[in-house]
């Protein structure tokens, strides 16, 4: 998966289920990127979308009733767009590289590679967040000020990130929902 319309590049590559659901592919995606699950999201796989419907007109496919597997036997596509806050408009473009055999006790997600740092909730999307940069770097800045409160420092390397947190993150996952299957047992 990679971040889309920002830089520097900002992708993981994860290993889950195929039979996954789309709302846990969602905590998946969250915890492999650092993002803080506070905001809506969407999949939309070609003009299909998977969510959380509210009851509108245009409601999503709910995302707990549907699995990866399913969508992308149905629909065809191997690759498909993650969409998370509408607000800053996040669009990540998620590729299936390759698919392995079902392997026994083999079903918890991990992660594989994560380059480039996420950028900060709430910064404003791409363009929001290129200034956020911009503004952190450049004490002339007419945002300089502001973005340094609101960040706490003037430090921030988009290179910089602690994959080792989030393959705890993405692995805390499992173990999440194994005991949620035990407690239904």
């Amino acid at each position: 998966m990679t971040l889309d319309d920002v830089e520097p590049l900002v992708m993981r590559r994860v290993v889950v289920p195929f039979r996954i659901r789309f709302d846990r592919l969602h905590e998946v995606l969250q915890a492999a990127y650092g993002w803080s699950n506070s905001h809506l999201y969407e999949f939309r796989i070609r003009d299909v979308g998977f969510g959380i419907p509210d009851g509108g007109f245009d409601d999503p496919i709910d995302a707990r009733k549907a699995t990866l597997l399913s969508a992308i036997d149905d629909i065809g596509a191997r690759s498909f767009k993650y969409l998370y806050d509408f607000g800053d408009g996040w669009t990540h473009t998620v590729k299936i590289e390759k698919t392995f055999p079902v392997i026994a006790d083999l079903n918890d997600p991990f992660l594989l590679d994560a380059v480039g740092r996420c950028p900060p909730e709430d910064v404003g999307g791409p363009w929001g967040y290129e200034e956020f940069r911009e503004a952190l770097a450049n004490k002339n800045h007419e945002r300089h000020d502001e973005l340094v409160e609101w960040w706490g420092s003037a430090d921030y390397d988009p290179t910089a990130i602690d994959a080792a947190n989030l393959r705890n993150n993405v692995d805390a996952l499992a173990t999440k929902w194994k005991r949620r299957s035990r407690k239904k047992a």
